[in-house]
């Protein structure tokens, strides 16, 4: 299987709105977990890729890649079907993160420890390997922020629930499509026990 790697999706601009310690937070957070995806050579391409795992590039620039390899295929489909959804309601939302592999979990671990000086601080930000659903497969990050927030309320539909009250960008498939998503964590540090 041979892969042709497509420029990885932009990060999404920030929007200026209410400031607040909070979102300041988030805001300088997110600019960081980018940051520290870039320098650990994490940052995933993105490829259109078949479910017989064929990857293809299609050069047509109204397209968009549809996953990144090794996410789950029902994951993928279910996103696909949300952002075709926002899409028709004239929002953007694209996937800015899925798989990892072990190696890229520690070192956003590791960029955390180092970034807030507490192992308390930084696991509330990151999992360990062994508990991230990035490195099953079973997680994806959006944007833009207001794509991201389409999500939040559009998600159940499509099956996709947001799972951490701290990552308005982080989903799961935690559902069956039109169900119900569980409690939301409050932070990752849940993972850390």
């Amino acid at each position: 299987m041979t892969t042709t790697p497509l420029r990885p999706t932009p990060p999404a601009r920030h929007v200026p709105g209410p400031r607040g310690p909070r979102r300041v937070a988030r805001t300088v957070l997110g600019v960081l977990a980018v940051g520290a995806l870039g320098a650990a050579g994490a940052l995933t391409y993105l490829t259109v890729t078949t479910h017989d795992g064929d990857a293809v590039a299609d050069p047509s620039p109204t397209l968009r890649p549809q996953t990144a390899t090794g996410l789950d295929p029902e994951l993928e489909r279910r996103f696909d079907e949300a952002r075709a959804a926002a899409d028709a309601e004239g929002v953007e939302l694209t996937l800015t993160s899925g798989w990892r592999t072990a190696a890229e979990q520690e070192q956003l671990v590791e960029a955390a420890l180092e970034r807030y000086g507490s192992p308390e601080e930084a696991h509330r930000w990151v999992l360990p390997p062994e508990a991230s659903e990035h490195v099953a497969g079973l997680a994806i990050d959006v944007g833009p922020t207001d794509g991201a927030l389409w999500l939040g309320e559009h998600g159940p539909r499509f099956g996709l629930c947001r799972t951490y009250a701290n990552e308005m960008w982080h989903f799961e498939a935690a559902t069956e499509p039109g169900g119900t998503c569980p409690p939301m964590h409050e932070d990752a540090s849940h993972g850390w026990g």
